[in-house]
């Protein structure tokens, strides 16, 4: 497997996902990976983390031990940042993509000191600067609207992570601008493939992307068509 610096990529047990060093395009939806955004090697193609079916995960940069170590314990899927050294001639570890729940878990049992906290807050107001309020709210009514039984503070979720400013996801495309039906049920369907399927256990066993979205299509439809009814799922 050739990675973004063209040379070949280290085998590792881990997902691997590389910070980009040369800029690229994502082989499946186009987007332009510029340098310093992350991309996945799958059978030779770059892709982004929307399309690598990553983009749910935040990163985590290396340096606390701690919390890194609890994030990974705690998150069903993680990947490892890597990025390559010209002056070392070798791949070295940024950090880590853990998910959202995890990283609060492990970042609250590591909060013992003002210092911490400090950071905490610091990236609170960070991620609430990024949400643009107005925005988020026609987007969660859009997703009720369209699936119904879908329970509000889902679809306000759903809409909150769809609609984060330059994160390259589908919620800042024109489509989604328009609040166009595809790009609404993109969204829902992303929600439901990684709250409410194996998918992400399934990826981290080391399994195709493709057989795992397989896998779980079953319990996706299932999904799905309750949301679509007028009454709102537990």
């Amino acid at each position: 497997m050739k990675s973004p610096s063209g040379s070949e990529a280290q085998p590792s047990d881990d997902l691997v996902v590389f910070s980009v060093v040369r800029e690229a395009t994502c082989a499946e939806c186009g987007m332009e990976l510029l340098r310093g955004s992350l991309l996945r090697m799958e059978k030779e193609k770059p892709l982004c983390m929307a399309c690598a079916d990553l983009d749910h995960l935040v990163f985590l940069p290396r340096g606390d031990v701690a919390l890194t170590r609890r994030s990974r314990k705690y998150s069903g899927l993680s990947a490892v940042v890597v990025q390559f050294s010209r002056s070392r001639g070798r791949y070295e570890r940024q950090g880590l993509l853990v998910e959202t729940a995890a990283f609060a878990r492990a970042e609250e049992e590591c909060l013992t000191d003002e210092a911490s906290r400090e950071r905490a807050r610091a990236r609170a107001a960070v991620v609430r600067e990024e949400q643009d309020k107005t925005y988020v709210t026609e987007f969660t009514a859009q997703i009720r609207a369209r699936f119904p039984g879908c329970p509000p503070q889902t679809a306000a979720e759903i809409a909150g992570h769809a609609c984060r400013k330059y994160s390259g996801r589908v919620g800042r495309s024109a489509m989604a601008r328009e609040f166009a039906a595809a790009a609404i049920d993109l969204a829902v369907r992303a929600r439901i493939r990684h709250a409410h399927t194996d998918y992400d256990r399934l990826l981290n066993r080391g399994m195709d992307r493709a057989d795992a979205r397989s896998a779980v299509a079953i319990t996706m439809a299932e999904v799905e068509s309750r949301w679509r009814v007028d009454t709102p799922s537990s």
